[in-house]
């Protein structure tokens, strides 16, 4: 049996704040909404799915922040483009474009500081 995730669910303190940060940066609404959760479809199969903190059973005491979301791009110049755009949007930037041993990335936050990487691997 091989057993893949397919689901990733990030906890947040505000669920309508959240929900619309990542309809805006993703472009789709949720599929699946309700007080305590939503859960957006990604055109991979993989859901990204929210889930209000207060809600988690077992409760969790961990803060936000430990958690790191990755998009690969193609090359240099799109992870650029995407920087701009989302400099544009007022999106928190935690480190800007940057070269680093296993490609050219940057790194944002999104509004419960979980990291948002975009990143193109190598060097195009």
């Amino acid at each position: 049996m091989i057993l893949e995730p397919n689901v990733i669910v990030l906890y947040v303190d505000d669920l309508a704040r959240a929900s619309q940060f990542y309809q805006d940066l993703l472009g789709i609404k949720p599929e699946e909404a309700s007080p305590t959760f939503h859960s957006f479809t990604l055109s991979n199969g993989i859901s990204l799915a929210l889930k209000a903190k207060h809600s988690v059973m077992p409760p969790t005491k961990q803060k936000s922040g430990n958690d790191e979301l990755a998009f690969t791009l193609d090359s240099n110049k799109k992870v650029d483009e995407l920087f701009a755009a989302w400099q544009a949007k007022k999106i928190s930037i935690l480190l800007p474009p940057t070269q680093v041993p296993f490609g050219y990335t940057f790194v944002a936050l999104d509004p419960d500081g979980h990291r948002l990487r975009v990143a193109s691997l190598g060097n195009v």
